[in-house]
């Protein structure tokens, strides 16, 4: 057998159990993975920001959940969007 179809072979298996451990985790716990920073409850308890919030808070500018500042930052830092930021300023 032929090196790429066995490297071939491996990646297609390797994408299917990927692709049956998230259905799987879907079907157990009813919901998706909740990997959004300003919605998981876990990593705020564990104290992680997203980055643009980390960036703001070094530069001594407004962070994204105090509702100053940035027009559009409310919390979610998915809308805190750093290039729209630096256009505008």
């Amino acid at each position: 057998m032929p090196t790429w179809l066995i490297l071939l072979l491996c990646a297609i298996l390797a994408v299917g159990l990927f692709v049956l451990g998230m259905s799987l985790t879907l079907m157990i716990k009813g919901h998706n993975i909740d990997s959004e920073i300003s919605t998981n409850k876990n990593m705020q308890k564990l104290g992680i920001k997203c980055a643009v919030h980390e960036t703001r808070e070094a530069d001594g500018g407004a962070g994204c959940s105090d509702g100053q500042g940035v027009a559009g930052c409310s919390g979610n830092c998915g809308a805190c969007d750093i290039e729209h930021i630096s256009k505008n300023s």
